[in-house]
């Protein structure tokens, strides 16, 4: 497992965060997501097959734009 911090532009609510919660979520092999609306990141766990493009689409398919993915 490694750590991904993805830095989201476009939340403004609680429900924002949530609905990037429940979409990462949704991708096998994430896990420990937490969502800081104040701080505009996602922080997570992935199992080496995730993929940078399926956290972006996840991002983008509920409406908020992925700035920058860190992977460490």
């Amino acid at each position: 497992m490694k750590k991904a911090i993805i830095k989201i532009e476009g939340m403004h609510c609680t429900s924002c965060s949530g609905n990037v919660e429940k979409a990462l979520s949704k991708i096998s092999g994430v896990k420990n997501i937490k969502v800081n609306l104040l701080f505009n990141k996602a922080t997570m766990e992935i199992e080496d097959k995730v993929t940078k493009d399926q956290l972006e689409k996840a991002v983008k398919d509920t409406g908020y734009t992925p700035i920058n993915i860190d992977f460490s």
